[in-house]
C-alpha cells in the first residue's frame, strides 16, 4: 500500500502533472495467447495518466507524431500482480497521418519500464520488465476517446527467464 501512495503522490506532485492529457481508465485480458497454448488469463485492470506535455520533438515541426510524451501508470491483475510502469508515448490523428485530413480516430504507439510483482499470477522473471504497446482510439464529441489496444510486457532477458505476456484491453479515456 505504501508504494501505491508513494507512486500518487510522485504523479501528483510532479511539475509534469498540471499539463494537459488524459486520464486512461482500462480493463482486459491478461496473459493471452494467439498460438492456442495454455496461458494464465486474469482480469487486467489499468490507469494511466498520459500529459501532453513534449519531453522530446525530434521530427519536423508540422508532424506532431514526434513529440514524446511521458505517462506513467498502474496495472493491477485479478491474480493479485500489479505493475507501476512510467515512459513515452506518441500520438497521431490517423487521418491526418494517412491523408493529411484530420478525423476522429487516434493511434497511440508506447513504451515503458517499471517495477513488477506476480503476486499469485505468472512470473514473468524479474522485477524490472518493459512494456510496449500499440492502441487505436475513436474520440467523441466530449473529447473523452474510446479505445482498444494490444500491449507486451516482458524483461528482455535481464532476468532468469522470460516469458512475457500480452494484453488486450478496452479503454475509456477522459481529459484533464
Amino acid at each position: 500500500m505504501l508504494k501505491i501512495l508513494v507512486f500518487v503522490f510522485f504523479v501528483l506532485k510532479t511539475q509534469i502533472a498540471f499539463a494537459e492529457g488524459y486520464n486512461v481508465f482500462g480493463v482486459g485480458i491478461y496473459d493471452i495467447k494467439f498460438d492456442g497454448s495454455s496461458s494464465d488469463h486474469a482480469t487486467d485492470l489499468r490507469y494511466e495518466r498520459r500529459f501532453d506535455y513534449t519531453l522530446f520533438d525530434i521530427g519536423p515541426a508540422e508532424d506532431n507524431f514526434f513529440y514524446l510524451k511521458p505517462f506513467a501508470g498502474i496495472e493491477v491483475t485479478s491474480d493479485n500482480a500489479y505493475y507501476f510502469i512510467s515512459g513515452i508515448y506518441l500520438e497521431d490523428n490517423l487521418g491526418e497521418l494517412a491523408s493529411g485530413n484530420e478525423n476522429n480516430w487516434h493511434i497511440t504507439p508506447s513504451f515503458g519500464l517499471g517495477y513488477y510483482d506476480d503476486g499469485d499470477g505468472k512470473k514473468l522473471g524479474n522485477k524490472i520488465e518493459f512494456r510496449t504497446g500499440l492502441e487505436f482510439s475513436y474520440q467523441l464529441k466530449n473529447r473523452d476517446r474510446i479505445g482498444v489496444s494490444i500491449s507486451h510486457i516482458s524483461n528482455a532477458n535481464i532476468g532468469d527467464k522470460n516469458p512475457g505476456v500480452e494484453i488486450i484491453s478496452l479503454s475509456y479515456q477522459k481529459p484533464f
